[in-house]
């Protein structure tokens, strides 16, 4: 597991490079999570919610993963 720095004292751990490297329409999301909410105190709603974030993409990965193993040829031509 990795870690994500917000600054240089204060980190996200436990986000692998998988997660943070999960685009939706163009988007880094973990990194663009962050980007727009720079020049903040993160609060502890905001931490609970980006660990609700992380877990969200993991499992993402995990289902999509699922779905091209039980399609066989997948991506179809």
């Amino acid at each position: 597991m990795g870690r994500v720095s917000i600054n240089k004292t204060q980190y996200f751990k436990g986000v692998t490079p998988e997660a943070w490297n999960f685009h939706i329409g163009g988007y880094q999301v973990l990194e663009k999570w962050l980007k727009d909410r720079r020049g903040r105190v993160l609060s502890a709603d905001d931490r609970e919610h980006n660990r609700k974030v992380v877990k969200a993409i993991v499992e993402t990965i995990r289902v999509m993963k699922e779905i091209d193993a039980a399609i066989p040829g997948w991506p179809l031509p």
